[in-house]
């Protein structure tokens, strides 16, 4: 487990991108606490994947079913008691770090993603539901939820943006949560209450870029495959030190709110011909979060090679993209793309997810 440890002197959380009871009641969350794991995350998909396989949620939606009418609060009851587990489990954690790490996230509705006021009251609801210091919200980052961002975190409610794609997202929000946190101080709010992090989804982006390249079948367009969301993650690293550690964020920092960490998401490698570890080693970097699923924290602590190469080649990366414009492959408009269908995924499972629940 040493690998987890000399992360953590580098300067990055690894977190587990999978909440269910079976981690739960099994004992092998507290295990990865232990190890050093100091976060995790979810989603409808995990959560849909959760309550399907594991036998810990039968008598629980057993007694639901009799006592709770709608669905979906039936869902949310089961959801909730697993939420503020892991938070509790993740309270040594949150402590020994005053507040930088040991979070966990639970989503909003996914029929919220184009509709600010329902998230922000949604968000409002779900953090006073669970009642604790180290939950993340998790908004989507389309317009509505970005303009949500923003207003919640003037609120000083934690947010975990997700579903980001391109660069031109992660400025968007680095940038909402600049504008909200200046608010939340001219309100009178307490600075180190603020926390955001921003999930950049990565192995979709190299799906999507390279069925694009592969169309083109040249020999400059194949040999670009596999390098996408590697170059777009390091080149958005770049502009999180631009931002946070520049004159935007001079004032903020210097009265104590924390920066919003860049979180690798969707770091699992989805081709097979791809190394295991292609979103994991690479982007280890000081002030990152990398979410990642059970089988490729299996593959970190198993061979993974610690070391600070976030920063190597950035003018490559810049050249990447460039290339990929010059093709008629323009990272935005993937992004763009990605985004829209994530929103539809996640909708997808929420409502398989709700169907578990009749």
């Amino acid at each position: 487990m040493s690998v987890l440890i000399d992360l953590r002197r580098l300067g990055q959380s690894i977190w587990l991108d999978n909440l269910s009871r079976t981690h739960l009641h099994e004992g092998s969350l507290a295990r990865l606490i232990e190890a050093g794991v100091s976060g995790i995350t979810s989603n409808p998909t995990i959560f849909h994947k959760a309550v399907s396989e594991s036998p810990y949620y039968k008598d629980d939606l057993d007694r639901l079913k009799h006592t709770e009418p709608d669905p979906e609060r039936r869902y949310e009851a089961l959801v909730v008691e697993d939420i503020r587990a892991a938070c509790d489990l993740f309270r040594p954690v949150h402590e020994a770090s005053q507040g930088d790490d040991g979070y966990v996230s639970l989503e909003v509705a996914p029929r919220l993603a184009h509709d600010t006021a329902g998230t922000v009251s949604e968000a409002r609801r779900l953090t006073n539901l669970v009642g604790r210091d180290n939950l993340l919200i998790k908004v989507p980052g389309t317009p509505a939820g970005v303009e949500a961002f923003e207003r919640l975190t003037a609120e000083g409610v934690r947010v975990n943006v997700t579903l980001l794609f391109s660069l031109q997202h992660v400025v968007r929000v680095f940038e909402a949560y600049i504008r909200g946190a200046k608010r939340w101080l001219a309100a009178g709010g307490e600075p180190t209450r603020l926390k955001a992090v921003a999930s950049l989804f990565l192995s979709r982006v190299d799906t999507l870029a390279d069925k694009r390249l592969d169309a083109l079948a040249t020999p400059e367009a194949m040999h670009m495959r596999g390098k996408t969301a590697v170059a777009m993650a390091r080149l958005a690293y770049q502009r999180y030190k631009d931002l946070f550690h520049g004159a935007a964020f001079a004032e903020l920092k210097a009265a104590g709110v924390r920066p919003q960490y860049l979180l690798w998401a969707s770091s699992g490698t989805k081709n097979p011909a791809y190394n295991d570890l292609l979103y994991v080693e690479p982007l280890m970097g000081p002030e990152t979060i990398n979410t990642l699923p059970d089988k490729t924290l299996t593959a970190l602590l198993d061979h993974g090679q610690v070391a600070a190469r976030l920063e190597q080649g950035v003018a490559d990366a810049e050249a990447h993209l460039v290339r990929l414009e010059h093709l008629g492959i323009f990272p935005a408009d993937l992004g763009e793309e990605l985004q829209q269908e994530g929103v539809r995924l996640f909708a997808a499972s929420y409502d398989q997810l709700l169907a578990l629940m009749q």
